[in-house]
């Protein structure tokens, strides 16, 4: 992380990681043949250790349950520090909800859904 994501803190700005979060869920729907979603929520979201510049910070997206026109994906984030080395922290996790949609917008259906329904 760089130094133009801090806070007032000093810390990376909680807004940045949701943003990433958000970004890594929406890359894991394409596991299910979506080239288009929009976010419809984000469960609570923990922040259990500050990120601070320097850190390497991970998102692990898997994709944990889909619907008809939708998919809720677990991001997990870790973050490596710069400056005591040691096994990656757990920052913090959210399952994240998306649906998919068409180039107008509208909600189109998720095509693994449909090939599990047949």
């Amino acid at each position: 992380m760089m130094p133009r994501d801090t806070n007032v803190h000093g810390t990376i700005f909680g807004g940045v990681i949701l943003s990433q979060i958000d970004q890594a869920g929406a890359i894991a729907c394409r596991a299910c043949g979506v080239a288009r979603v929009v976010t419809v929520s984000m469960k609570e979201v923990v922040f259990r250790e500050p990120v601070y510049v320097g850190d390497v910070v991970s998102f692990y997206a898997e994709v944990v349950k889909v619907g008809t026109t939708s998919m809720t994906v677990k991001v997990v984030v870790e973050a490596e520090r710069l400056r005591t080395p040691g096994p990656p922290v757990l920052v913090t996790d959210a399952e994240v909800v998306y649906v998919a949609v068409d180039e107008g917008g509208k909600k189109s259906p998720v095509p693994r859904a449909s090939a599990q329904g047949r």
